[in-house]
Protein backbone atom coordinates (compact mmCIF):
# COMPACT_ATOMS: atom_id res chain seq x y z
CA UNK A 1 0.00 0.00 0.00
CA UNK A 2 3.03 2.25 0.64
CA UNK A 3 4.46 2.09 -2.74
CA UNK A 4 0.90 2.84 -4.54
CA UNK A 5 0.17 6.06 -2.63
CA UNK A 6 3.49 6.62 -3.36
CA UNK A 7 2.99 6.22 -7.37
CA UNK A 8 -0.49 8.41 -6.99
CA UNK A 9 1.70 10.86 -5.25
CA UNK A 10 4.17 11.04 -7.89
CA UNK A 11 1.79 11.15 -10.95
CA UNK A 12 -0.34 13.85 -9.13
CA UNK A 13 3.35 15.71 -8.64
CA UNK A 14 4.22 15.03 -12.27
CA UNK A 15 0.46 16.34 -13.61
CA UNK A 16 0.19 19.11 -11.12
CA UNK A 17 3.74 20.73 -12.27
CA UNK A 18 2.23 21.08 -15.71
CA UNK A 19 1.88 24.50 -16.92
CA UNK A 20 -1.00 25.56 -18.36
CA UNK A 21 0.00 27.24 -22.25
CA UNK A 22 -2.19 30.10 -22.96
CA UNK A 23 -2.22 32.13 -26.52
CA UNK A 24 -1.30 35.62 -25.92
CA UNK A 25 -4.11 38.18 -27.11
CA UNK A 26 -4.48 39.92 -30.13
CA UNK A 27 -3.08 43.24 -30.21
CA UNK A 28 -2.15 46.18 -32.20
CA UNK A 29 0.98 47.77 -33.02
CA UNK A 30 1.53 50.99 -30.92
CA UNK A 31 2.37 52.94 -33.61
CA UNK A 32 2.81 56.83 -33.57
CA UNK A 33 2.57 59.30 -36.39
CA UNK A 34 2.91 62.90 -36.05
CA UNK A 35 0.05 65.47 -35.50
CA UNK A 36 -0.20 66.12 -39.29
CA UNK A 37 0.68 69.72 -40.49
CA UNK A 38 -0.18 71.12 -43.82
CA UNK A 39 0.88 73.02 -46.37
CA UNK A 40 -0.56 74.95 -49.39
CA UNK A 41 0.75 73.40 -52.76
CA UNK A 42 0.67 77.00 -55.30
CA UNK A 43 1.59 76.39 -58.84
CA UNK A 44 0.91 77.04 -62.20
CA UNK A 45 -1.77 73.84 -62.30
CA UNK A 46 -5.49 75.19 -62.33
CA UNK A 47 -5.85 74.38 -58.64
CA UNK A 48 -4.56 74.48 -55.06
CA UNK A 49 -5.06 72.58 -52.30
CA UNK A 50 -2.86 71.52 -48.91
CA UNK A 51 -0.76 68.62 -48.59
CA UNK A 52 0.91 67.29 -45.32
CA UNK A 53 4.17 68.57 -44.83
CA UNK A 54 5.71 64.98 -44.25
CA UNK A 55 4.80 64.60 -47.60
CA UNK A 56 6.85 65.16 -51.10
CA UNK A 57 5.78 65.69 -54.73
CA UNK A 58 7.30 64.15 -57.48
CA UNK A 59 6.28 64.41 -61.40
CA UNK A 60 7.20 61.52 -63.36
CA UNK A 61 9.57 62.57 -66.35
CA UNK A 62 6.80 62.40 -69.31
CA UNK A 63 4.02 63.06 -67.02
CA UNK A 64 1.61 66.24 -67.49
CA UNK A 65 2.74 68.60 -64.48
CA UNK A 66 -0.66 68.78 -63.09
CA UNK A 67 -0.55 64.89 -62.71
CA UNK A 68 2.15 63.95 -59.52
CA UNK A 69 3.00 61.63 -57.02
CA UNK A 70 2.21 62.59 -53.50
CA UNK A 71 4.94 60.13 -51.64
CA UNK A 72 5.15 59.52 -48.29
CA UNK A 73 8.77 58.59 -47.52
CA UNK A 74 8.55 56.96 -43.95
CA UNK A 75 5.65 55.32 -44.69
CA UNK A 76 6.39 53.76 -47.97
CA UNK A 77 3.03 54.92 -49.51
CA UNK A 78 2.13 57.44 -52.53
CA UNK A 79 -1.33 59.42 -53.55
CA UNK A 80 -1.10 59.20 -57.38
CA UNK A 81 -2.74 62.27 -57.97
CA UNK A 82 -4.28 63.41 -61.64
CA UNK A 83 -5.34 66.06 -63.35
CA UNK A 84 -7.58 66.54 -66.66
CA UNK A 85 -9.08 69.78 -68.46
CA UNK A 86 -12.91 68.61 -69.16
CA UNK A 87 -13.20 68.99 -72.96
CA UNK A 88 -16.57 67.73 -74.08
CA UNK A 89 -16.07 64.42 -72.01
CA UNK A 90 -17.01 64.91 -67.95
CA UNK A 91 -19.38 61.22 -68.78
CA UNK A 92 -16.40 59.38 -69.43
CA UNK A 93 -14.19 60.76 -66.98
CA UNK A 94 -16.53 59.95 -64.45
CA UNK A 95 -17.46 56.76 -65.66
CA UNK A 96 -13.79 55.81 -65.66
CA UNK A 97 -13.63 57.49 -62.11
CA UNK A 98 -15.81 55.65 -60.93
CA UNK A 99 -15.16 52.36 -62.37
CA UNK A 100 -11.38 52.41 -60.16
CA UNK A 101 -12.65 51.68 -56.82
CA UNK A 102 -14.63 48.81 -57.87
CA UNK A 103 -11.82 47.23 -59.56
CA UNK A 104 -10.58 46.48 -56.04
CA UNK A 105 -13.62 44.81 -54.79
CA UNK A 106 -12.22 41.04 -55.60
CA UNK A 107 -9.88 41.84 -52.53
CA UNK A 108 -11.96 44.66 -51.01
CA UNK A 109 -14.08 43.47 -47.55
CA UNK A 110 -16.07 46.22 -48.21
CA UNK A 111 -16.15 50.07 -50.71
CA UNK A 112 -17.76 52.86 -48.61
CA UNK A 113 -18.74 55.64 -51.14
CA UNK A 114 -19.41 59.36 -49.57
CA UNK A 115 -20.70 62.18 -52.33
CA UNK A 116 -18.56 65.53 -51.27
CA UNK A 117 -20.22 68.18 -52.13
CA UNK A 118 -18.72 72.10 -51.55
CA UNK A 119 -20.77 74.68 -53.37
CA UNK A 120 -18.38 77.72 -52.20
CA UNK A 121 -15.66 75.73 -53.30
CA UNK A 122 -17.32 74.82 -56.42
CA UNK A 123 -16.06 71.38 -55.63
CA UNK A 124 -17.88 67.91 -56.28
CA UNK A 125 -17.45 64.36 -56.48
CA UNK A 126 -16.94 61.17 -54.39
CA UNK A 127 -14.48 59.68 -51.64
CA UNK A 128 -14.25 55.98 -51.28
CA UNK A 129 -12.68 54.49 -48.62
CA UNK A 130 -11.65 50.26 -49.45
CA UNK A 131 -11.30 47.83 -46.61
CA UNK A 132 -9.34 44.37 -47.14
CA UNK A 133 -6.49 43.79 -48.25
CA UNK A 134 -6.69 45.66 -51.76
CA UNK A 135 -4.04 47.57 -53.55
CA UNK A 136 -5.96 50.97 -52.59
CA UNK A 137 -7.45 51.79 -49.37
CA UNK A 138 -8.55 55.07 -50.46
CA UNK A 139 -9.53 57.23 -53.58
CA UNK A 140 -11.29 60.47 -54.76
CA UNK A 141 -12.45 62.54 -57.59
CA UNK A 142 -13.19 66.05 -57.75
CA UNK A 143 -14.74 68.22 -60.63
CA UNK A 144 -15.71 71.36 -60.72
CA UNK A 145 -18.33 70.22 -63.25
CA UNK A 146 -17.62 72.53 -65.95
CA UNK A 147 -13.24 72.65 -66.66
CA UNK A 148 -11.46 70.61 -63.94
CA UNK A 149 -11.45 66.80 -62.84
CA UNK A 150 -9.06 65.16 -60.82
CA UNK A 151 -8.49 61.96 -59.21
CA UNK A 152 -6.03 60.46 -56.71
CA UNK A 153 -5.56 56.92 -55.09
CA UNK A 154 -3.71 55.68 -52.65
CA UNK A 155 -0.86 52.92 -52.75
CA UNK A 156 1.53 51.33 -50.24
CA UNK A 157 4.74 49.60 -51.75
CA UNK A 158 3.94 46.54 -50.06
CA UNK A 159 1.71 43.40 -50.90
CA UNK A 160 -1.76 44.69 -49.50
CA UNK A 161 -2.35 43.29 -45.69
CA UNK A 162 -5.04 45.04 -44.27
CA UNK A 163 -4.46 44.30 -40.69
CA UNK A 164 -0.31 45.37 -41.35
CA UNK A 165 -1.27 48.96 -43.43
CA UNK A 166 -4.14 49.90 -41.22
CA UNK A 167 -1.95 52.49 -39.01
CA UNK A 168 -0.49 54.06 -42.07
CA UNK A 169 -3.73 53.68 -43.86
CA UNK A 170 -5.41 55.26 -41.39
CA UNK A 171 -3.55 58.05 -41.32
CA UNK A 172 -3.21 58.58 -45.03
CA UNK A 173 -7.00 58.80 -45.53
CA UNK A 174 -7.01 61.35 -43.41
CA UNK A 175 -4.40 63.53 -45.73
CA UNK A 176 -6.40 62.65 -48.45
CA UNK A 177 -9.74 63.66 -46.49
CA UNK A 178 -7.63 67.18 -46.25
CA UNK A 179 -6.74 67.33 -49.91
CA UNK A 180 -10.62 67.20 -51.32
CA UNK A 181 -11.52 69.47 -48.33
CA UNK A 182 -8.85 72.07 -49.53
CA UNK A 183 -9.25 71.81 -52.74
CA UNK A 184 -9.70 75.06 -54.68
CA UNK A 185 -9.83 75.91 -58.46
CA UNK A 186 -8.34 78.86 -60.01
Amino acid sequence: MPKLSCVIILVFGLLGCESNVQPKQKAFLALEYQSPSYQLIKSDCPFQFEINQIAKIETPQNFDPCSFNIRYPKLGATIFFTYKPIHNNLKSLLTDAQKLPLKHTIKADAIEADIFTNDVAKTYGNFYEVEGDAASQAQFYLTDSLQHFVTGSIYFKTAPNYDSILPAASYIKNDLKHIVESMRWK
